[in-house]
């Protein structure tokens, strides 16, 4: 619930403006009354001051969420027009690219914490798992040079590496999570 409040987006000037003036407008007759509509006002102003106020993560994530419409409204169709950017016609948008790295780090942060598992649970076949993963990871930067030089002829050779070590990183993710198997069967016939 915290979250969604910090995302509201507070009161417009134009509406506290009216709001002072609809209260000024109204004669007060008595101190009494003039009073309580001070104490309204100030109990008010203040309620929309504590709850509308956006903190700097919802201000970091509107002005992310307007970046990115921006990028996919505008990104791809408007860098290739340019003509300061000569790309050619199969280069990979900002949004592409953005899905390309970060499944990459995503994969070595995988790999880092499959190996800390490993460790920190006593494990060892675990790190096995780490160690298969790594064809897969020399995989995803085959294809990433492919696409940074605008899958060029002359690269082509990577995506023929890339199908082999996609093919090597799958027999080796199977052999270590045999290999997990086998010890977690053990461990069980032992406990």
């Amino acid at each position: 619930m915290e979250i969604l409040d910090s995302l509201y987006l507070p009161k417009s000037i134009i509406y506290q403006k009216f709001k002072q003036a609809h209260i000024q407008s109204h004669a007060i007759t008595s101190k009494f009354d003039d009073f309580a509509a001070k104490r309204t006002q100030h109990a008010s102003q203040s309620i929309i001051c504590a709850r509308f106020q956006p903190s700097p993560k919802a201000n970091g994530l509107w002005i992310g969420a307007a970046g990115i419409a921006f990028i996919s409204l505008v990104g791809s169709s408007n860098a290739v027009e340019s003509p300061f950017l000569n790309e050619p016609s199969n280069a990979l948008s900002l949004p592409t690219w953005a899905i390309h790295v970060s499944s990459v780090a995503e994969w070595v942060i995988a790999m880092a914490l499959v190996w800390q598992y490993g460790e920190k649970s006593g494990f060892e076949s675990w790190k096995g798992l780490s160690w298969g993963m790594v064809p897969l990871l020399g995989g995803a930067f085959c294809a990433c040079t492919w696409h940074f030089f605008y899958n060029s002829e002359s690269l082509e050779i990577l995506v023929a590496l890339q199908a082999a070590l996609t093919v090597i990183g799958n027999v080796t993710m199977s052999i270590a999570a045999y290999r997990i198997y086998i010890s977690s069967q053990k461990s069980s016939k032992n406990s």
